[in-house]
């Protein structure tokens, strides 16, 4: 009887982000789908720097109106 030496298979890792390894990760891996870049980050506008400085529980309703309010303004 011959055996068969099994190689080890390769640790998959998280590469969507989201903390677990899912098939979406293995699909980022082979290149099907295109991973997002950790680098990228949302740009704040000045009404939202201004309310969240004037507010000390941020994000609550009162902030998201007046942030809505500030836009409305045009950030005056």
């Amino acid at each position: 009887m011959k055996t068969i030496k099994k190689t080890p298979l390769k640790k998959l890792t998280d590469l969507s982000g989201d903390g677990k390894v899912t098939q979406k990760d293995v699909l980022i891996g082979k290149g099907v789908i295109k991973a997002k870049s950790p680098m990228k980050q949302t740009v704040k506008d000045s009404c939202y720097k201004k309310v969240k400085a004037s507010y000390k529980v941020f994000p609550s309703a009162y902030a998201s109106g007046a942030i809505a309010k500030c836009r409305k303004n045009k950030g005056k």
